[in-house]
């Protein structure tokens, strides 16, 4: 009888975080599925506003109560952020779909104008609703 064990073979290892050098590309990547996670956690403040709603006034105004807290404001906020920035993410993707924007300097354009046009709508949106009295 022969002693051969077998030993086990070293295999590749699947790529890591850690062996990625980040990316702005890899960013909106990983952002677009948060914020589309985001976007379901915000269904569902949106069905608790019907459900409130339906519930009565005393329901309706504990709902609002908050929802105007700070916390209830920091959560919009983001998404209100979250929207716009899955909006754009996803025009971007549309640009793909057909084909163009692939090359590294237009994706890396394109992820700097979907950072500052999710700012810059979510600012504005919120600017509106301070200057009309909603927050």
């Amino acid at each position: 009888m022969s002693d051969t064990t077998k030993v086990p073979r070293e295999r590749p290892l699947s790529p890591h975080l850690s062996i990625w050098r980040w990316h702005i590309t890899m960013a909106t990547s990983i952002l677009h599925r948060a914020t589309g996670v985001a976007l379901y956690v915000g269904a569902l403040i949106g069905a608790a506003w019907a459900i409130s709603l339906a519930r009565g006034p005393e329901t309706y105004a504990n709902f609002k109560h908050l929802l105007g807290s700070p916390l209830g404001k920091v959560v919009m906020f983001g998404l209100t952020l979250s929207f716009f920035y899955h909006l754009a993410n996803g025009v971007r993707h549309l640009v793909w779909d057909i084909g163009k924007g692939f090359d590294l300097k237009t994706a890396n354009a394109t992820s700097i104008v979907i950072f500052a046009f999710a700012a810059a709508a979510s600012a504005a949106v919120w600017a509106i609703a301070a200057m009309t009295g909603a927050l």
